[in-house]
């Protein structure tokens, strides 16, 4: 009966998605609940929860998969405009920067183990090269993080300069680079070592470190620094 009812106002107040999240707790909700609490009314012919189960069947059920959507992809859906596509991929990018944050809750940095995991979450559904750098203090401790350059399918170009600048700007003694490949492949290519050894050289002109540059990948990732290279 529920499904022929489009409006959720009209349902029972227990099995609305609002009033069910504030009487019980968030995780009585299903997945598509959820979503629905967010896209907030539904379209002409469908309830709020029916768009909200169909854009979970686009993601074959699987919020991993879902993340991995761009705005124009949710948008194929009949009752999902530009809007509701935004808001639904704000709130899947909030949720992964608050897993990607778990993996810093370590202060001080040691290793490469301490970034990648962190590095990983960040880039998971990125399907272009994103270009960062964490500016340490004397403690090994980040002060700031900063995406540089957002590139292509195939590649990104960081600006030396641009990164000395904020280096400066931070008070920073050291630097990890770090940028992923959407291929999975994790070997670094020519162009990645010849930034390296650029942005090295230019850091030590103001006596900061570079500590280490990080490839990415779903495959796991690779250290410049455990190889050698730096």
């Amino acid at each position: 009966m529920q499904e022929r009812n489009y409006s959720i106002k009209s349902w029972a107040k227990d099995d609305r998605p609002r009033e069910k999240l504030l009487s019980k707790n968030p995780m009585a909700l299903s997945d598509a609940e959820l979503i629905a609490i967010l896209l907030n009314n539904g379209s002409r012919d469908k309830s709020a929860l029916d768009l909200a189960r169909e854009l979970m069947q686009l993601g074959r059920n699987n919020l991993q998969e879902l993340g991995k959507l761009s705005v124009f992809d949710l948008m194929t859906i009949k009752g999902i405009g530009e809007a509701k596509a935004v808001i639904i991929t704000a709130a899947l990018e909030l949720g992964r920067r608050r897993q990607a944050a778990l993996a810093l809750e370590c202060p001080v940095i040691t290793g490469s183990r301490d970034v990648a995991l962190y590095l990983q979450q960040l880039f998971q559904d990125h399907h272009h090269e994103v270009f960062v750098v964490l500016f340490l203090n004397r403690a090994n401790k980040i002060r700031h993080f900063e995406i540089i350059s957002s590139g292509g399918i195939t590649g990104t170009v960081a600006d030396p300069r641009m990164i000395m600048k904020k280096a400066i700007e931070q008070e920073a003694v050291g630097l990890i680079l770090s940028h992923n490949h959407p291929s999975g492949n994790l070997r670094p290519s020519k162009a990645d070592e010849d930034l390296t050894y650029k942005i090295r050289e230019a850091a030590k002109l103001l006596d900061i470190r570079v500590m280490d540059h990080i490839i990415v990948s779903t495959e796991g990732y690779f250290s410049f620094a455990d190889e050698g290279l730096l």
